[in-house]
């Protein structure tokens, strides 16, 4: 007999929190999905203004939620509160961002190419195309953003805005910050008499999580899903949804490397200061961020040791900090044991700093050289955790190629003054991230029209998509031409 009940984890005390929480069964996940098939219709409905009212009154009560849902979250992934604060205020300014995208509309694309009856040797019909909403989306909590990736995350407001009804599965590591969170947006969605199946979210944990999670994505009233996590679990859920008699589109973002590549005469200018960058990034929240970068490519030489030397102090000097979760943790180490025993892989730093009494890790960082991960595939893999590795190489000029041999990724990064080889590198990881950052580090996503948060494979499944920025819309929509259709049938947008 499965339970049916679970408890979240405190990473900080290393033991399972008192308060119990319940997976949903079988019929709670068709009740959610059938509510969100049947709230469809009158949720495309109703106006621009209103959909949007319903986001900015998601985000306020949200913000209404105060210390306590900081101190909630931060007691069930043990993430600080300040950075929980700031992970807070961004899921707020995404709600009120997608809100405004909506009362705009151009999102939708509307575009009108009137008819000439008078066309020879045929008449021209009149042609009205834009995007219309999917239907009923499938979201996935994410373990290491509890607010902006998760309940109301990006992929919950985006699905919103696009006027898709959502149907949220909890990730146990969070689940009473999660139900609070579900309680704020659901508050939101009452006050503004919107169906109540415009918003369902189901806990899921202990010997139900990963049923729920198959139970969701099969379910015929879902037609897409939204997932954050790992590149198993992207592939698991794309293959399970191409499997269903109707497959639906899942979009995965997955394992992401974010490479930095280091030029010469800005190694020789700004070698500790970028070092500093580096070392602030691969640290970030444990190093458990999509964007981490995994890799850091110098030119050898006596810069690249000053690079290599103010690093390697600041990792010493650090202390161990906490992980998400012990999961988390036995993947990090044994990622970690498998790229250290390579030949040609050494460790440069280790963190020496007191660790605490919870699930704390030290920072490590790995030098190898050029020629070693070329030899190497496994080391263009992710290592989820607080950690890089240096690639050196002769000089600059295998850049490109080393770029090449490099992944997909979210992100990748180029310390660099004008030149043709930095032109170069940039035209290659054009074609290997959806984000290319210059003089500084790959974390760090600015939720902004412009902004792509995605990347080519295995970054993501879905490389032509952003789970950041107005564009994440269209993922819950297809494009639908109308031909010749009377005025007062059209949408309101095409009229």
């Amino acid at each position: 007999m499965p339970a049916t009940t679970f408890h979240a984890f405190s990473p900080a005390l290393n033991r399972p929190l008192p308060q119990a929480h319940r997976a949903a069964t079988p019929d709670e996940v068709d009740s959610a999905c059938l509510l969100a098939a049947e709230a469809f219709a009158p949720f495309m409905e109703r106006s621009r203004e209103d959909r949007a009212a319903l986001l900015e009154s998601i985000a306020a009560n949200i913000a209404a939620l105060g210390d306590s849902l900081l101190n909630t979250a931060s007691e069930e992934t043990g993430l600080s509160v300040p950075r929980l604060g700031s992970e807070r205020d961004r899921t707020v300014f995404t709600l009120r961002h997608f809100a405004a995208i909506v009362r705009d509309g151009s999102w939708a694309r509307p575009c009108i190419d009137p008819g000439d009856p008078n066309r020879k040797p045929l008449p021209k019909p009149d042609l009205r195309r834009m995007l219309r909403p999917l239907g009923p989306v499938a979201v996935f909590g994410a373990s290491n953003f509890p607010l902006a990736y998760s309940t109301a995350g990006g992929d919950t407001a985006s699905a919103l805005a696009a006027a898709c009804p959502v149907v949220v599965k909890g990730h146990p590591s969070h689940p009473a910050t999660g139900a609070a969170v579900a309680q704020a947006v659901g508050q939101a969605v009452e006050s503004a008499r919107f169906h109540h199946g415009v918003f369902s979210y189901l806990q899921a944990g202990g010997d139900r999580e990963l049923a729920i999670g198959e139970e969701v994505v099969l379910h015929p009233a879902i037609q897409a899903v939204g997932f954050t996590g790992s590149f198993r679990g992207g592939t698991g859920l794309a293959a399970l949804a191409a499997s269903r008699p109707r497959p639906i589109p899942v979009f995965a973002e997955m394992g992401s490397i974010n490479p930095i590549f280091v030029m010469s005469r800005a190694l020789a200018r700004d070698a500790e200061a970028i070092a500093e960058k580096v070392f602030a990034s691969i640290t970030n929240s444990t190093g458990q961020m999509c964007t981490c970068p995994g890799l850091v490519f110098l030119p050898q030489g006596q810069n690249a040791q000053r690079f290599a030397d103010r690093l390697a102090a600041l990792v010493r000097s650090s202390s161990p900090q906490n992980m998400l979760g012990e999961r988390i943790r036995r993947s990090f180490l044994s990622r970690m044991r498998e790229v250290s025993e390579l030949p040609g892989v050494d460790q440069l730093a280790r963190s020496d700093g007191p660790s605490g009494e919870g699930l704390t890790q030290a920072t490590t960082v790995l030098q190898t050289s050029l020629n070693t991960f070329n030899t190497f595939p496994t080391l263009m893999d992710e290592c989820f955790g607080p950690s890089t590795i240096l690639v050196l190489c002769p000089s600059e000029n295998d850049f490109p190629a080393a770029a090449e041999r490099c992944p997909g990724s979210l992100a990748a990064a180029i310390f660099c003054d004008d030149g043709d080889i930095a032109l170069g590198l940039a035209e290659v990881l054009a074609r290997r991230a959806g984000r290319v950052v210059f003089n500084g580090v790959t974390t760090g996503v600015e939720v902004s029209p412009a902004m792509v948060h995605g990347g080519p494979w295995p970054s993501t499944n879905q490389p032509h998509t952003t789970a950041v920025g107005a564009m994440a819309i269209e993922r819950w929509c297809r494009p639908v031409c109308y031909q010749n259709a009377p005025i007062d049938l059209l949408p309101r947008e095409l009229r």
